[in-house]
């Protein structure tokens, strides 16, 4: 009987402890979450996918080698490509512009991270939970919608010195497309080019090089957001676990 009570015992106890520890997990997940909770985890979520992003962005190739987001020529420009042959030394240098651009977003994408950390500021209740229950880019758009203006303005300044930064061959991003469209605009302010009908490209680099570079900012967020929501693995905390956990249960 002592042989057999001994492992009955144990089974006995091990079942018991099974049976507690179901309980308390049961009642954890069970406890409805908090609206501090909530906040907190939708800041948390911005706040991993900024700095996700950003690192992602601010390396060699960044942006250059991502077809989905790398920074072409403005579209006011398209004349200039179909036309390139006209302009000496033209293919070498729309190559040396789009590349330069795109390692001036890199450049700048370094120092993005705390700017867009600080700019996840107030949230209310109402927006996290509209957030959380919203679609998979909810939290997102909200960002995108809320810091936009802040972003451009501390963004721009760190584009444009990126831009006047002396690159390779101590030629800077800003004398590249200087270069080039001084070379066209020379070129479409000829008799010629006036009668051919090509008209001088006037773009603001630093302008549409801010909003070219937080569109691919926007969208490395948006794709880390979708792995928050979606991947269990991607939840790095235990906070992101508790509060984008909630949306795994149907």
């Amino acid at each position: 009987m002592r042989i057999r009570f001994v492992p009955l015992f144990i089974l006995f106890v091990v079942a018991s402890g099974c049976a507690e520890l179901l309980n308390v997990m049961q009642s954890t997940v069970n406890v409805p979450l908090t609206e501090e909770e909530v906040v907190k985890g939708l800041k948390e979520a911005l706040s991993v996918g900024a700095r996700n992003s950003a690192e992602k962005l601010s390396v060699e190739n960044g942006y250059y080698g991502d077809a989905a987001i790398k920074i072409l020529l403005p579209d006011e420009a398209e004349v200039i490509i179909d036309n390139i042959s006209r302009i000496p030394g033209g293919e070498q240098l729309v190559e040396d512009v789009v590349l330069r651009i795109n390692r001036a977003a890199e450049d700048a994408a370094k120092e993005v991270a705390p700017i867009f950390l600080n700019s996840i500021t107030s949230m209310t209740i109402s927006d996290a939970f509209n957030i959380l229950r919203g679609a998979d880019n909810a939290a997102t758009n909200y960002l995108r919608t809320t810091t936009s203006d802040a972003l451009i303005s501390l963004y721009k300044p760190k584009i444009a010195s990126s831009t006047e930064k002396k690159i390779v061959a101590n030629v800077s991003t800003k004398d590249s497309w200087i270069a080039l469209t001084g070379k066209w605009n020379s070129l479409a302010n000829t008799i010629p080019g006036k009668l051919a009908g090509f008209k001088p490209v006037n773009v603001d680099l630093d302008d549409y090089l801010t909003r070219k570079a937080l569109e691919g900012m926007f969208s490395k967020v948006e794709k880390e957001e979708l792995k928050i929501r979606k991947e269990v693995e991607a939840r790095v905390s235990p906070l992101l676990q508790r509060v984008f956990g909630s949306l795994d249960v149907k």
